[in-house]
């Protein structure tokens, strides 16, 4: 009887003992866990590759960190775009120092040794008094610089865009004096290849540093393309704000010796004729009864080509507005591969107020494209303030209510 009694107390001490080593081991590794600092300096082992750094919140302490550190790094020349890539901030931008673009032979020791980097078009002297030394009103003309790099992999077959950054672009955002730039890019005449970047949050020095590879594009046939760059700013509100545009020309330029930098000033958006976006017919009704606005979608005819193809997918979106801000929206069904499209679709709109004084509608007729953003063919905007047969049609319809009133109308540029 003595055995089994002494058997049960030396389990119990036993198992009383391995609970209290266990907890004491488990409020070790606790206390340990809890000394240690978070890696606030991620970012930095990552030199050149952008983590979306607008969605990080602690931008406070990044600022303590960079400034510490800038006072321990020796001076080091700003004599390349890739040291200039490296020294941004976190948000993407730029320090807002006056740096001086260098020749060719700078930027080719900053290349990587196996590629044969070649700097086109350098900056004159002259060029850069002039920039040194811009007015305020040439700054307002100004759009800003692109910085890209052009090169072609013969074993793949490729064709290969980088685009680095752009620097000097307009405040589009008249509150926080600021934009939120990306790029949308398209290789043409065809408009096969469309791409675009990322977009960065507030900065007008925006650091994009994407590459975009482009196969199945034989050498011989690099002379006859054109690079379309269009430098856009994000707006969550409304359609997104255009910066400007930029047109390179590949004939002539050759990419056989390596990897070429290149960089261009953008320009101000070509406005095509408003003749060779198309037309539209539309049929309005206001009745002041009900208070409501009946909208009629009728036919487009004459619309550019905009696909591979040589025909587009129009579809049009009817947008209707009260004192500049959209309160509603409708679109047509996709009318396949034609330029005279028959869409004969009704839609009918409360409108918030009495009368059409601050209403205003728009028609944007696009392509439809299931592999990238629908891209705008044109673009008709009817109401008081509207100008040409746009403004003509309206006052018809506040004149004669409980009246269909169709009228065609020429499309412009979206």
């Amino acid at each position: 009887d003595e055995i089994p009694t002494v058997v049960g107390i030396f389990s119990a001490f036993g198992l009383v003992f391995s609970v209290s080593l266990f907890a004491w081991i488990c409020c070790q590794r606790k206390s340990s866990k809890s000394n240690k600092t978070p890696p606030y300096k991620f970012v930095h082992v990552l030199k050149g590759v952008d983590i979306y750094p607008e969605n990080l919140n602690s931008k406070k302490k990044f600022g303590a960190d960079d400034k510490n550190e800038a006072k321990n790094k020796p001076a080091t020349p700003k004599n390349s775009l890739h040291l200039d890539l490296e020294k941004r901030d976190l948000n993407g931008n730029f320090p807002k120092t006056t740096t001086k673009m260098q020749s060719s032979p700078d930027l080719e020791n900053s290349s990587p040794k196996h590629f044969a980097e070649r700097k086109k078009d350098s900056v004159s002297p002259d060029s850069l008094k002039s920039i040194t030394s811009l007015s305020s009103e040439d700054k307002q003309d100004k759009l800003g610089t692109l910085f890209f790099s052009l090169e072609y992999n013969f074993e793949k077959k490729a064709f290969v865009v980088n685009i680095k950054e752009a620097r000097g672009l307009p405040a589009m955002d008249e509150q926080s004096m600021t934009s939120d730039p990306y790029i949308k890019m398209t290789i043409l005449p065809e408009k096969k290849h469309k791409v675009k970047t990322r977009v960065l949050r507030k900065t007008l020095d925006p650091a994009f540093d994407e590459t975009f590879t482009f196969y199945g594009i034989p050498y011989s046939q690099i002379q006859d393309l054109t690079l379309h760059f269009m430098v856009l700013s994000f707006d969550r509100f409304s359609r997104d704000d255009v910066i400007g545009e930029v047109l390179i020309p590949l004939a002539g330029i050759e990419l056989s010796e390596g990897r070429l930098l290149m960089d261009r000033e953008i320009i101000k958006r070509n406005v095509r004729k408003s003749s060779g976006r198309g037309e539209l017919l539309v049929s309005l009704c206001y009745q002041s009864t009900t208070n409501t606005l009946t909208v009629v979608v009728l036919k487009a005819r004459h619309l550019p080509k905009s696909d591979v193809s040589g025909l587009s997918d129009p579809y049009v979106k009817v947008n209707l507005y009260h004192a500049k801000k959209r309160i509603s929206k409708k679109k047509t069904h996709v009318k396949k591969c034609t330029p005279n499209a028959v869409f004969n679709e009704l839609f009918v709109f409360d409108i918030p107020c009495e009368g059409l004084d601050d209403i205003s509608i728009e028609f944007l007729v696009l392509d439809s494209d299931r592999g990238s953003r629908n891209e705008v063919i044109g673009r008709l905007i009817l109401g008081s303030s509207a100008e040409g047969t746009g403004g003509e049609h309206w006052k018809e319809i506040c004149e004669y209510p409980r009246r269909q009133i169709a009228k065609w109308h020429m499309l412009c540029d979206g």
